[in-house]
């Protein structure tokens, strides 16, 4: 393990997501949605009931949900709409109901199209070191998710948020999503949200993503999702400063990810268990009063 300064929690610099802020001692924020855009009918219903849940409980919220599953298990697997129709679905669930959106981008011709739409863009894990993608992410200026590679140390990242700097970007968010163990398995070790925010950004826990077991269902993954709010849990204990999760109605009959997915009735119990946890870890970093 490389030498590393390792910050307080919340101490990262802040980033400006459309109305919102994340890090910097900011609320804890939650990105969720659907896997993938399943239907307009479907992204629509859960990115209401989010908004909703999140209004209740003075959550910040970000919708997400993919346009299109570049990377799935078979060449058989639904992979979403695609970029124009997908886009359509976004833009219109940040107009109507007035929330900000992210989704993945997989191509540098994806990159402008997406940035007209969406008020972050996320570079999935698979692609984090792939330089003239983030490069050309970072030059629309919109302000950018990496999520750290199943592949890479936390400090491997500061390289890949270097290359998103020379570009003129410093609207940078970090995700955690677990890293390869073995053969169908990811670990998660929570260092790595210390070790990230030293680099400077928030980072964000991907608490559903963190319990897929990828490939291990044969011709999709798996996942075990009854795990996915005690990794939440305590991805927000350990100081992440936004929560990534995915949502479905029904997740077994989700047509992504639906393993590794939480049903909507277990998201506002579990949102509020983590704001208490994120208040009284920032308490601790905050001085005493004189």
């Amino acid at each position: 393990m490389q030498d590393t300064e390792i910050t307080a929690a919340g101490t990262s610099r802040p980033v400006q997501v459309g109305p919102l802020t994340v890090g910097g001692g900011a609320p804890l924020a939650l990105i969720a949605g659907p896997c993938v855009i399943e239907s307009f009918a479907l992204a629509f219903e859960v990115a209401s009931f989010l908004k909703d849940c999140c209004h209740r409980i003075g959550m910040p919220l970000i919708f997400k949900s993919s346009y299109d599953k570049a990377n799935r298990s078979s060449v058989t697997s639904f992979r979403g709409p695609g970029m124009v129709d997908g886009l359509a679905v976004l833009g219109r669930i940040r107009r109507e109901l007035d929330i900000p959106v992210i989704s993945d981008v997989h191509r540098i011709e994806e990159v402008q199209p997406a940035a007209e739409v969406l008020d972050i863009l996320q570079i999935p894990a698979f692609l984090c070191r792939q330089t003239d993608l983030l490069q050309a992410a970072a030059r629309t200026g919109r302000p950018l998710n990496v999520k750290k590679g199943q592949f890479l140390a936390p400090w491997d990242m500061r390289q890949v948020v270097a290359k998103v700097e020379a570009a003129g970007n410093r609207r940078i968010l970090l995700t955690e999503r677990g890293a390869s163990f073995g053969y169908n398995n990811l670990v998660v070790d929570f260092r790595s949200i210390p070790i990230m925010q030293s680099i400077g950004y928030p980072v964000i826990f991907d608490a559903t993503h963190s319990v897929q077991l990828p490939g291990a269902a044969g011709d999709h993954s798996g996942g075990q999702r009854q795990f996915a709010p005690l990794l939440a849990a305590s991805g927000v204990a350990a100081g992440a400063d936004a929560v990534f999760m995915e949502v479905h109605p029904d997740p077994d009959r989700a047509l992504c990810d639906g393993a590794n997915s939480l049903p909507l009735e277990a998201v506002e119990p579990l949102l509020i268990r983590l704001q208490a946890i994120h208040r009284a870890i920032s308490s601790e970093t905050v001085p005493p009063a004189p």
